[in-house]
């Protein structure tokens, strides 16, 4: 084995690096072996110099190995689960695990928090009181196989080197490196001990990668990494230049989560049609494919799946009946209409993100703290009619007026309205492509 200045200095150079050698990087990541300057030095050689299709299979699994992997070998069905590369309004986590347990599935899901103008389901979730969203590998692994399906976050012992590389990308600036983003992805879910994956890839002016093809590039990168190291995946190509559904916000979004999973008929279509097509997608992954997901929606199954988890891991176990009596609400609720009236054309969806961050709904850096209750709702999508006297654009969730004057100037400027036959629909599909 070459020292590890030796394996920096040719990887820099555009060298290749061995499978054992990748391994002993990502474990010298995770233990400490390797210094923080060692850590930085890697991390922009790769940036730089990338990982090829031989190295980063190696190099993933390495950060996999770096921790505990979690074992399902005793559970009878499959276990499947779905990450999204994050979008403003994506509640798609908190309907798709209850769904893939009503259809005969198991989900633990390993989520993260928000940062920036894109939401964490994490965050969502710690806005139900009680709900443990950082359980220890032992109360995970219960719920899951009591209810079929339990979401938290990432433990100290599940791929320890992604936590300590993550902190190191976000210093160096190199965050934005393909390998290093398909590294920590799949690295987790990998320790997760799936058996099938779907990916939701996000592209349009709300998503965290805006061009298409970079998504796309993405996309590919993540299936065939995760085909390589041995965990079936697909990839969804999926629109975010709208906000996805009518909130965004924490609580809001959880209550528009609940009303779905338990009045599927009003929920906004966008949100049903992504949900339903990353739930089949799943199935199929784990030979499930005969599920109806919509016919456990409708039948409450899946309502039923998510209220015993929230309880399963410390929430109320009414939430589902009662969630106004548990969700925080905001002080100051203000609709925001439009000049004129007119029809929506537009979102400048990123916008929409930082308005909820800046009322306190979301992080500008990890440190900060979460105002659960702010947010956005009834969030009118391109095509809906809009004015003074009818629909608003958008229903701000603030703490104080000050707050909710500035949220309200932003709205008008994130949402742009034309006249009544400027055009503008909602009809851009939610799904563009899907890649096996």
């Amino acid at each position: 084995m070459r020292a590890v200045k030796e394996l920096l200095r040719a990887k820099r150079d555009g060298g290749t690096l061995t499978a054992d050698e990748l391994r002993f990087i990502a474990t010298g990541i995770g233990d400490g072996t390797l210094s923080d300057a060692q850590c930085a030095a890697f991390a922009m050689a790769v940036f730089f110099r990338g990982l090829d299709a031989d190295e980063l299979p190696a190099f993933t699994l390495g950060m996999r190995d770096s921790g505990t992997v979690l074992d399902w070998s005793d559970v009878d069905r499959p276990v499947l689960d779905k990450h999204s590369t994050g979008g403003v309004g994506d509640k798609v986590s908190l309907i798709l695990a209850p769904l893939i347990a009503a259809c005969g599935g198991a989900t633990p899901m390993i989520s993260g928090r928000g940062l920036g103008h894109t939401g964490g389901t994490l965050d969502k979730l710690e806005t139900i009181p009680g709900y443990d969203a950082t359980p220890d590998a032992a109360t995970m692994a219960r719920v899951v196989r009591e209810v079929g399906c339990a979401i938290g976050g990432q433990t100290d012992d599940l791929a320890p080197a992604d936590r300590k590389l993550y902190g190191i990308r976000d210093a160096t600036g190199s965050v934005e490196a393909i390998p290093l983003i398909v590294s920590s992805i799949l690295s987790k879910k990998l320790a997760a001990g799936l058996g099938g994956l779907v990916m939701d890839v996000k592209h349009g002016n709300g998503a965290f990668m805006a061009d298409y093809d970079d998504a796309r590039a993405l996309a590919r990168a993540l299936v065939d990494v995760a085909v390589a190291a041995g965990l079936p995946t697909v990839a969804l190509m999926t629109d975010m230049n709208q906000v996805l559904g009518r909130t965004a916000g924490n609580a809001l979004e959880v209550r528009e989560s609940i009303a779905m999973l338990t009045d599927p008929d009003g929920a906004d279509p966008r949100l049903m049609d992504v949900t339903l097509q990353l739930t089949r997608a799943l199935l199929d992954l784990g030979g499930l494919g005969d599920a109806d997901p919509e016919a456990a929606l409708r039948s409450g199954a899946a309502a039923e799946r998510f209220g015993a988890m929230v309880a399963a891991l410390g929430g109320p176990s009414d939430i589902m009946d009662r969630p106004d009596a548990h969700l925080e609400t905001a002080p100051v609720v203000r609709e925001v209409h439009a000049e004129a009236e007119g029809i929506v054309t537009a979102h400048d969806t990123r916008a929409l993100g930082l308005v909820v961050m800046e009322l306190g709904g979301g992080r500008k850096v990890e440190s900060d703290a979460i105002d659960p209750a702010v947010g956005l709702a009834d969030v009118a999508g391109p095509g809906a009619a809009v004015g003074r006297g009818g629909r608003p654009l958008a229903v701000v969730h603030a703490r104080d007026e000050d707050a909710a004057d500035a949220a309200e100037a932003a709205v008008r400027a994130a949402i742009a309205v034309g006249d009544a036959g400027a055009g503008g629909s909602d009809s851009r599909p939610v799904v563009a492509e899907v890649l096996r």
